[in-house]
């Protein structure tokens, strides 16, 4: 009796039975073995041909599980992807365009070329204020400091000794604000000067005498002499012959 015995499913009998249909008890029900093997077939086949799928991806064309051949690039429009990417209308209308010409969206500029017109203020808005209308906006420029007055005023005093207008001078320090720094003008000029020609200096006491009125006062140049005989010492280091020019 244990010989007879071995590990195949079937007994001797079965095994032997030549021509007859085999069948094997599946949950209690009783299957030929001839659609159990035509299933595992189909099951070899699919994986096989998913495997096979897989690999072309990213050769050539795919082929999908009903043997469709894909091209690469095309995506498949039941794809989550490919929906979202589908600017075509859902309703199945339209050309996939963008809606009124790509204007119609939200915070968008509008069409190329429109123009829009002049908003009219309502007076029944809750916001408005009748003054608003008459005031008058003016540009503010913040007084210079004293690092910023020199770096900013040198190059002006430099650019005088080359072409001589103290009406350009003039006009440029006007736009500035000066503020308490207008006694500086006199003492950076006259200190630049010293360091340069006699010309230099000519051309010095001209620029001083016609802002004197304009945009330095009396007392700021009086202001300024009185500095430039305190930093006298300091001014000789650089101009030797400073005491005496």
């Amino acid at each position: 009796e244990l010989e007879n015995l071995s590990d195949a499913p079937f007994s001797g009998d079965e095994e032997n039975g030549g021509s007859e249909e085999r069948k094997t008890e599946i949950n209690g029900n009783w299957i030929p073995a001839t659609s159990i093997t035509e299933a595992k077939i189909n099951a070899k086949a699919k994986r096989r041909l998913r495997k096979n799928s897989s690999r072309d991806s990213g050769r050539g064309d795919s082929v999908s599980e009903n043997g469709e051949t894909l091209k690469i690039g095309v995506v498949v429009p039941t794809s989550p992807k490919g929906k979202l990417l589908d600017r075509r209308s859902r309703s199945g209308k339209g050309r996939g365009l963008p809606k009124k010409g790509g204007a119609g969206g939200k915070g968008v500029w509008g069409t190329p070329g429109q123009v829009y017109d002049v908003e009219e203020v309502d007076i029944k808005d809750p916001n408005y204020d009748d003054d608003q209308e008459n005031c008058i906006y003016e540009t503010v420029v913040l007084p210079l400091d004293e690092r910023a007055f020199e770096k900013t005023l040198t190059p002006i005093i430099q650019e005088y000794f080359e072409h001589g207008d103290t009406n350009e001078v003039s006009e440029m320090l006007k736009d500035l604000n000066l503020g308490e720094m207008k006694y500086s003008v006199p003492v950076l000029a006259v200190s630049l000067a010293l360091e340069g020609k006699a010309s230099h200096r000519e051309m010095t006491s001209k620029l001083i005498s016609d802002l004197c009125g304009t945009v330095v006062s009396k007392t700021d140049v009086e202001k300024s002499f009185d500095r430039l005989l305190k930093e006298l010492p300091e001014l000789v280091l650089d101009s030797p012959k400073a005491p005496q020019v």
